[in-house]
């Protein structure tokens, strides 16, 4: 009896002797049981067993050891001796980290002669590093259970169906995309648990699981499941929650034994009557009756439809009742399906840079394409548009969610959305279908779950982590309203390098919200995880703090003795009614509204640095660049080639969609008039996953005839001021101090390259030139002369792709022999003169200039053209010219 109490330990008597050595009496071993998992250098405890107590040893059936063991290696030749061994427990996650998470155990392999425990019924590996399954394992032939979940299997061996008696298999929390066809084999199998891995399709073999009574598929990337599951007539519990599955066959309703069916947050958007009406099935977080986006299938169908192709300086097309599909130079598609417009309408359109007058950002979205105008803005279409956008892909969609965002008319909304990744350009593409056109934009937020709440109440959940729990319960509302609910995972290390205490641990952030204005009638019920390392156990609750912050995130309040707080071993429970943000902290500080602001703030900014690079070949052109810390080697490796400069600044932190701008000082300017040039200061806005670089011509007011200039250039935060204050840039502390960084910006000592007289160079002499038109804006001589002079040796190139032919390229090469400013002059000057009465020549002189690889050249005329244009708009709006539409829209745009 007294051997019988003590099945999983050594007992007391097993104390370490005065030799260090721990004593191990041979009635430790009691009936056959060995757990030696509870003691830290358990595997020690068994080596020495064995060398003492060899023959007890081998007759144990039942072992536990923990893999975090550093002796596991040694242990583990010793195992294949226990010829009676049915029990063998090999886990991890016995010891833990500094913040209280469990560790995984070192085991990776298993020696191969364990497949020769023939009487190996039960096998737990799990919380350890296997990236295959041990091929020893499928030489046991007695085995039943076999756990390996929380390891980072890939696949499972081919044979995996070899294993017949096997009766129960776990592997959830691994990394598995696909299971072996012999998976089916496992007639003796009754319950699966294949949750949380990365399975994408399922094999019909697994329809051959007669006797499986629980299949757990939950957490995975599943958008169907095979027919065959209809042949599972044993099975009572069916978990499909938290997958991609648009579809479920109906046939699941007629399982004779089917007690639970789960198919919340999915992409369910119909059920089979059979399925819905259904007791025993679960259906929240689906988009249930909502149209279907399938932009492939209205397209596959668009084969006989018109074609356009638009050319980069192409800024319209027509649209009739037929139909077309239109590609963008940009790479955007359209798709209007036949009826979409009664009658021939022409759309305008351009892409536009981002600004915060068009970009309406949330707290922690991203901003992943530039902006696409459509107009005429509010046009109703009969049958819905189909839009396709490219967008930089972001470094992770973990726990975020693409979406195209949209203005219409009044307020700015995520339209559903799909994205994909081409197979061959590996561009990431999001599709989506409006009825109506104004702005779009890509934009990356956290993923959002949202519901509807009748008078009867619901239940929803986050997919980020379904231990987050909302509970509405009967007569929360009198009309039904929609919930939206946001997750933002912070990990402990975060915490401590912002807060720089060790101690201090948060859950995850909640954004609650609800498109009414008025509190619900009964308290909501919230279910947060405690912060890592805190349990119910442990719990100190004088350290747990229960925040409150505003949707902005300005203020955050402590309401912890606001609210009754009830506390389970993992989770914290807690009643409202009103939503916003809350946040769990755990910490030895007493006053955290503050820390908690510092804490979200930090959360939402990104460490970026500033580059201010020199073209080697024309030191005149300078790059400016805003770039995120991670990325600064790769961008400076690819520019190296053709740009020098100083090492990066400093790093600085930035909000997504932060204003700033350079300021170049100390005889250094701006050689040319730009849109988002003030004063000779460049605006910028840091977006994150956009290039964030502009590239400009400077000069110098200093005669350089005789020495070089050394200067610099200067980011400031915010939007450019009127004026900014002489000492400036010398105010570089303090918590007024707009300024970022300095980087210095050398012009060498020149030779004028032509007079000062611009109508007459070198020789040269021109009549006025104004290429273009007034309402696209015109390129004067001024304006040629300033590209001229960027130009360079590739003048014979660009040439040849204005039209020149090759005997006028050497005619003018021979006649300015030895003098490269005059051979430029002469081919830009020529083709001016001749296609002067061409309206569309300033287009054809941006295509020459990037077919011949000098983009810079293109982006100058093109930012010289948007000027014109905005002067032109600007004085029609003075003499009251412009459509009153276009007023009112740019109007509701600007608000």
């Amino acid at each position: 009896t007294q051997k019988m109490a003590e099945p999983l330990g050594l007992g007391d008597e097993c104390r370490e002797g005065a030799s260090g050595a721990p004593a191990l009496p041979g009635y430790c071993l009691a009936d056959n049981r060995l757990n030696l998992d509870v003691y830290p250098d358990g595997c020690s405890r068994f080596l020495q067993l064995f060398k003492v107590q060899r023959g007890e040893v081998v007759q144990v059936e039942f072992l536990r050891l923990s893999s975090n063991d550093r002796l596991l290696g040694a242990t583990l030749g010793i195992l294949p001796h226990l010829k009676h061994l049915k029990s063998l427990m090999l886990k991890g996650g016995h010891a833990r980290d500094e913040f209280g998470l469990c560790q995984r155990g070192s085991l990776t392999s298993l020696p191969p002669d364990i497949g020769d425990l023939r009487c190996l019924t039960h096998l737990d590996l799990s919380f350890n590093s296997l990236s295959t399954l041990p091929s020893c394992i499928l030489h046991l032939p007695s085995l039943r259970m076999l756990v390996v979940s929380h390891n980072r299997l890939e696949a499972l061996p081919e044979d995996f169906g070899s294993l017949s008696k096997l009766t129960f298999f776990s592997a959830m929390k691994n990394q598995l995309k696909d299971l072996p066809q012999s998976i089916g084999e496992l007639a003796a199998l009754q319950d699966l648990d294949l949750s949380e891995n990365s399975l994408e399709f399922l094999p019909k073999e697994v329809g051959n699981l007669y006797n499986c009574t629980e299949l757990d598929l939950s957490g995975n990337r599943l958008s169907s499941i095979p027919d065959s599951l209809a042949n599972l007539k044993s099975l009572r519990r069916l978990h499909l929650h938290s997958n991609l599955l648009v579809m479920v066959p109906a046939s699941l309703a007629s399982l004779p034994n089917l007690s639970r069916l789960d198919l919340q947050n999915n992409c369910l958007r119909a059920v089979p009557p059979e399925i819905q009406n259904s007791p025993f099935v679960r259906l929240r977080g689906n988009p249930l009756g909502e149209t279907e986006l399938s932009p492939q299938a209205d397209e596959s169908s668009a084969g006989g439809l018109q074609r356009l192709f638009l050319a980069s300086g192409e800024d319209s097309f027509t649209v009739t009742s037929e139909g077309c599909k239109v590609i963008l130079a940009c790479g955007i598609h359209f798709y209007f399906p036949p009826g979409a417009a009664s009658d021939p309408l022409r759309i305008y359109f351009r892409t536009l840079t981002p600004d915060p007058q068009r970009v309406k950002l949330r707290h922690h979205d991203i901003l992943l394409s530039r902006v696409l105008e459509l107009q005429p803005h509010g046009v109703k279409f009969e049958q819905e548009v189909q839009i396709r956008m490219p967008y930089a892909s972001p470094k992770t969609l973990h726990q975020r969610e693409v979406v195209v965002r949209t203005f219409s008319g009044q307020s700015w909304s995520d339209l559903r959305t799909r994205v994909e990744q081409k197979r061959k350009s590996k561009k990431h593409v999001a599709h989506c279908s409006v009825l109506h056109f104004s702005w779009f934009l890509v934009v990356s937020r956290l993923t959002q779950n949202e519901c509807k709440v009748p008078a009867e109440g619901t239940l929803l959940f986050s997919s980020v982590d379904p231990n987050i729990k909302v509970t509405f319960p009967p007569g929360v509302t009198e009309e039904t309203r929609s919930v939206k609910l946001q997750v933002l995972p912070i990990s402990a290390q975060e915490i401590e390098e912002i807060t720089a205490d060790a101690g201090c641990r948060t859950s995850p952030l909640l954004c609650l919200s609800q498109d009414s204005l008025v509190d619900f009638l009964r308290p909501v019920r919230i279910q947060l995880p405690l912060p890592p390392g805190v349990t119910g156990l442990n719990l100190d609750r004088s350290r747990l703090h229960l925040l409150h912050g505003d949707l902005e995130g300005q203020t955050w309040d402590d309401i912890t003795s606001q609210v009754v707080l009830e506390f389970t071993h993992l989770y914290a429970v807690f009643e409202v009614t009103h939503f916003s943000w809350y946040w769990l902290w755990y910490t030895t500080k007493t006053c955290i509204g503050g820390i908690a602001k510092k804490v979200y703030e930090r959360l939402r900014m990104y460490q970026v640095n500033f580059i201010a690079l020199q073209r080697k070949k024309d030191p005149e052109q300078v790059l400016l660049q805003c770039v995120p810390k991670h990325k600064v080697d790769p961008v400076l490796k690819k520019l190296q080639d053709r740009y020098r400069g100083p090492e990066p600044s400093d790093m600085v932190e930035m909000f997504e969609g932060e204003q700033f701008f350079a300021a170049f000082e100390r005889g250094i300017s701006i050689d040319m008039d730009r849109p988002d040039c003030v004063d000779g200061r460049l605006s910028f806005i840091f977006y994150s996953h956009l290039k964030n670089m502009k590239e400009i011509y400077v000069t110098s007011p200093v005669d350089r005839k005789g020495q070089a200039v050394k200067g610099q250039v200067s980011f400031y935060r915010g939007a450019i001021p009127e004026s900014v204050p002489e000492d400036a840039s010398r105010r570089r502390k303090g918590p007024d101090s707009l300024w970022l960084a300095t980087l210095p910006i050398k012009l060498p000592r020149l030779k004028p390259r032509w007079g000062e007289n611009p109508s007459s160079l070198n020789g040269f002499s021109f009549p006025p030139l104004n290429l273009g038109n007034a309402e696209t804006g015109y390129l004067t001589q001024a304006n040629l002369l300033s590209i001229a002079r960027r130009v360079g040796a590739d003048w014979q190139t660009i040439g040849l792709n204005l039209g020149l032919t090759y005997q006028q390229i050497e005619r003018i090469g021979y006649n300015n022999r030895e003098d490269l400013d005059k051979q430029i002059l002469d081919v830009l000057f020529s083709w001016a003169q001749q296609n002067s009465e061409d309206p569309d020549c300033v287009s054809k002189l941006i295509t020459a200039m990037k077919e011949s690889g000098r983009q810079d050249i293109a982006e100058e005329i093109e930012t010289i053209i948007e000027l014109g244009r905005q002067k032109y708009r600007e004085s029609i709006r003075r003499v009251g010219l412009e459509q009153e539409s276009s007023t009112e829209d740019s109007a509701i745009a600007m608000t």
